[in-house]
This record gives C-alpha cells, structure tokens and sequence, in this order.
C-alpha cells in the first residue's frame, strides 16, 4: 500500500527529522560504515570482514578506512558507523574517538559464540547482551563461528545466521536497519519536564492505577517481560567508563524494557474527505492542526487533537508496579510548527532524576496519535464505529513487551502490522513512524474484511509486539498470560 502520511506530515505531528531514512533502500543510501580493526585479528574475523564489505559493496555501499573515516582532530566523522571487529586495549577503544555519544554506532565483532545458551531466559539474555555491551563500550555485539554469526543489541534482540559468512541479504534486511536506527534516549531540550505536576489522589487516577496494578500482577510470572537490568551490577573496564555508559543512558539507575500505557480520553471530529463541499478553512487551520491521510486510494484532512497518556517511567518494574511513583504523564500539545512534547511527574517527586522519560516516548505518543487519527476517519467512514466512542470516554490501552503472542490470542477485532517492516529497536525515530502509518494500514484490514475496528497488533522484527486498543490493560493481560512463548522469533515473524 502507498504511504498514508507523508514524511513531511510526520515531522509535523512528532518532529521526525525529514531526513529519517524509513526504507532499507534509503538506510543504505545513508549508510557511512568504517572498519577499525584490533590490532591483532583472528583467520576467521579477517575472513569475516573481507566478506561483510563485499556483501556491503554490492548493495552500494562503501566501507571507509579508519584514515578515510577520520578528522583532522583524529576523531570519527559524525554518522559513521564504526566496525571494531577483534578484541580492544582500554586506550584503543572507538569509544575513545568518537565526538559525541549519540553519533555514531559502534559494532563490536568477535570471534567467539554469542555469551547465551538455548534455554536461557529472556532476562539472563538481555543482561548478558548489556553486560558485555558496557564490558566492550559499543551498541550492537556480532559473534563469529566456524558455522554461524549472531547479531545482538541492546534491546535483547537475538539473530542468528546459520552460514559462516554474511551474504548480501542477510546484511539488506537485517544488519543495516540495525545500524542505520540508533537507540537515543529523548533529549531535555526536545519535551517540557513538570516536576510532580501528575496529580495521583484523585479518582480518575485511581482508576488507572488500578489497571495497571491487575495488568501488573498479572505479567508478574511472565519471563517474557523483561523488567530491569541495573547498570550498578554491570562490569565496567574502569570508572571512567562507567561514567560514559552513565551519560549515554542520560543518568539512569538501569533499564527497562517493555512498557504499559493507558491513553487518556480524547474526543475527536469526523475526518473530511478531501475536495468535499466543506473544506476546512484558514482560520480553522491556526486552531487546530490538520494532517492529510490516505486511506484506501482516498485522502482524508483530520484534525490533530493534543493527546496524553499514563505509563510507567523509565527503570521502574513492570511487575511489581508502585503507581504514585511508577506512573508518570506524558502528553503531545499541537503547536504552530510541530507538536510538543511534555513528561509530568507524580505529585512529591521534585528531582531532577526523580523519573526521565522513556526511550520509548516518541513510540507511545506515536500510538495515541495514530489512534485519535484512526478515530477521526473511522467517524467520517463509518458513523456507528464503537473505537471512536470508546476512545472519547475511556482512552485505550497500549502494551509493549519483548515477545510475540500465538496468532490465536489475538484479540478479536485487532489487525495485524508490521511484519514486513525493517527491525530496529521501539526507541527510534523510525519505530514511531511504522507504529503511526502501520495503524491506518491496520485500519485498512478492517475496512477491506468489513470487520469493526478495535484495535490493532504491531509487530516489530527482531524486537517485540505493541498490542493497541479497546480492551483496558489488565484485560490485555488476562488475555496474554500465562504464555509459554518460544526464546526466538517465530518464522512467520
């Protein structure tokens, strides 16, 4: 199907550079890769790489040396993607050369199995990736073999290649997402931070607290919810670079991953059909944003309303959930260049590090936006539609976990997306995007089966399942658990 937003319409609505690469054809295009070997490199790795640049040359792409990657200041150019196959001194270290720590992804290569085994729970695996990802100060972990290679990130993402080299499409579809998306937490300057602003006595609170509490309860005994990795416990070369991993994770005691969100009501308008006898006028466009979007060969305007949502913050966790301090705000407000994002505390929690916002920010806001648009065509397509009154009078939910549920415990009236999409990580630009234009492809499904629309299943590649919709989040649990859910992606995934 052709693109229902455009690029230009998703930088308006959540400030998505213009420049983000959204197909593999353009990440490649984008793609300024470097080899900076160890000073020793093993038979295996040597052939590994000479096979990695090959399988890179023929899709266009070319691998700069260390020199031609490099300033005049010695350091790595901003953009490049640095290739550190072998094992690295503390002084030789790409870390050490890089300007900034949010401009180039670093790519650790070893000869060596991947440090999990076959039955290891998701949790052992995530905190065996991080571990040696702040053991090795790089972002994405490669391991070598006589008779496979394994690609592993910070987001406990595990793939496996049963070939002793890379060929060209595993490199095309797997490899250079992975390096063209980088896991950025939300930066200060980009959202308006209101300390302890979330009121949480009063009893709208309380009943969303409540969900959470059941839903929490419910994903307690799942080993599929990853809930927390802490990076005092990590093995750091040095203090300094302890301090490096500190900065980079904006100050944080550790990570989660996964996420639960409650979507607070939000009253939307029917959508327009474009070139309809009422246009929206100019002055009703300074008051309310209107986006356009295409919906089976149609294109419809609809009006942006600012949204918020209740989740849980960064670090907390999600199985053992203390609401008045897990529960944070967060909220997009249209402005007249581009939404604004906000993170409201809970009332008493005035530090600074009381709560940062999640890397996943853009991706939930994302999802409420893509809801509030759905609703509003919904409305104009189909009047007697049960998503958009569900929506003005209770919100919905959103649920985030590192897995992926059986295609029978789908709910019923939920459309699945995203299983063609490039893998990258739920904390990057281009995630936002696929969970924005993947929602009205879903409702697309809907129309097309003339089935009511409810909600809507995102799958992303290599990482986890975002299920989006009308039941509450402790319904979405009930329905999920307990799973007994395979330690990789299924084929069909």
């Amino acid at each position: 199907m052709s693109n229902p937003l455009s690029t230009d319409s998703l930088h308006k609505l959540l400030g998505i550079p213009l420049d983000t690469p959204l197909s593999i054809d353009e990440m490649c295009k984008r793609l300024k890769p470097a080899l900076y070997p160890a000073p020793v490199l093993s038979i295996r790795l040597e052939r590994f790489c000479n096979a990695l640049i090959n399988a890179m040359q023929s899709l266009d792409i070319t691998v700069l040396s260390e020199k031609e990657a490099s300033g005049n200041d010695g350091r790595f150019t901003q953009g490049t993607v640095i290739f550190a196959p072998g094992y690295f001194p503390d002084n030789l270290l790409a870390i050490n050369r890089v300007a900034t720590l949010y401009n180039n992804i670093i790519v650790g290569i070893y000869d060596e199995p991947a440090p999990i085994t076959t039955n290891a729970l998701p949790q052992q695996r995530l905190d065996a990736i991080v571990g040696r990802l702040a053991r090795d100060m790089v972002h994405i972990l490669i391991f070598v073999t006589d008779h496979s290679w394994t690609i592993c990130t910070m987001n406990g993402g595990v793939v496996t290649f049963n070939t002793p080299y890379p060929s060209r499409e595993q490199v095309f579809s797997t490899l250079v997402p992975k390096l063209t998306a980088q896991v950025v937490p939300p930066r200060a300057e980009d959202l308006d931070i209101e300390h302890g602003k979330l009121q949480t006595g009063t009893p709208e609170f309380e009943a969303v607290a409540n969900d959470f509490l059941r839903c929490s309860a419910l994903w307690s005994n799942n080993s599929s919810l990853l809930t927390h990795t802490s990076t005092a416990g990590l093995h750091y070369r040095s203090d300094f670079y302890k301090r490096i991993v500190a900065r980079y994770l904006d100050q944080r005691s550790g990570m989660s991953y996964g996420f639960f969100a409650r979507q607070l009501p939000v009253s939307v308008e029917p959508a327009l059909c474009s070139g309809s006898n009422n246009p929206i006028t100019d002055d009703h466009k300074q008051i309310q944003r209107v986006v356009e979007v295409r919906v089976q060969e149609k294109t419809f305007l609809v009006h942006v309303p600012d949204i918020s949502v209740i989740t849980t913050r960064s670090g907390c966790k999600k199985n053992s959930l203390d609401p008045k301090k897990d529960l944070v705000e967060i909220g997009l407000i249209q402005g007249k260049n581009r939404g604004r994002i906000y993170l409201k505390t809970p009332e008493g929690c005035l530090s600074d590090n009381s709560a940062k916002p999640s890397f996943d920010t853009l991706t939930i806001l994302a999802h409420a936006l893509g809801n509030a648009l759905t609703a509003s065509i919904l409305m104009r397509i189909r009047p007697e539609a049960g998503f958009p009154l569900h929506l003005s009078r209770y919100g919905a939910s959103i649920t985030h976990w590192h897995d992926y549920p059986q295609s029978e415990q789908l709910p019923e009236g939920y459309f699945l997306h995203g299983q063609e999409n490039p893998p990258v990580s739920c904390s990057t630009p281009q995630s936002a995007a696929y969970s924005l234009r993947g929602k009205i492809e879903a409702l697309e499904k809907a129309l097309e089966n003339d089935t009511e629309y409810r909600g809507d299943v995102h799958v992303e590649p290599n990482h986890g399942t975002n299920i989006v919709g009308m039941l509450s989040l402790a319904e979405t649990a009930e329905l999920l658990n307990p799973l007994l859910l395979p330690a990789f992606i299924p084929e069909e995934y």
